[in-house]
């Protein structure tokens, strides 16, 4: 490799690595911190009882893979919960296909969420967790379908489906 060569491979990392950096800026380490919450467990509790995605989004507000969730095609009658704490979250009633590769719902179970702002990525966005455990479900945008115009772009592994009684 000649010197000209490493140069420019040091500047493209050092590019990247700001880059990176400042997409984090505007967001603190955890939106929640000023927030309680009902059920609260430490880090190692979290993991016990969590699947290393389901901790990722839930607890460290990743994103799994679009299409890659199987409720993303779940279509019977339910109710889809936390996999945090079990809380009841949207009813299948408000489910929809949005195209996205994410499972997507027009309206909350009343009292089953929280929102916040998102700077992350550059851009605002509004955040969706667990009012009850403060688990990171995903985001809220308005290019959703009526009657509330909304779409709640949901992680799946963030989610349990307990289907309807017959």
């Amino acid at each position: 490799m000649i010197r000209r060569d490493f140069l420019w491979s040091g500047a493209a990392v050092a590019l990247l690595a700001g880059t990176a950096a400042a997409l984090r800026m505007g967001r603190p380490q955890d939106a929640h911190a000023t927030e309680t919450f009902e059920v609260t467990k430490t880090e190692a509790e979290w993991r016990a009882i969590l699947s290393d995605a389901a901790f990722n989004v839930l607890r460290k507000e990743g994103t799994e893979y679009p299409g890659t969730s199987p409720l993303l095609n779940e279509h019977r009658k339910g109710i889809f919960a936390c996999a945090g704490c079990d809380l009841p979250l949207y009813s299948s009633e408000t489910k929809f296909d949005s195209g996205t590769g994410w499972p997507s719902f027009w309206q909350e179970i009343p009292n089953a969420v929280g929102m916040t702002v998102d700077r992350s990525l550059g851009m605002t966005r509004t955040e969706v967790h667990c009012r009850r455990c403060g688990g990171h479900l995903g985001h809220v945008f308005d290019d959703g379908p009526p009657p509330t115009g909304l779409r709640h772009c949901i992680n799946g592994v963030a989610l349990t489906f307990k289907p309807a009684t017959a």
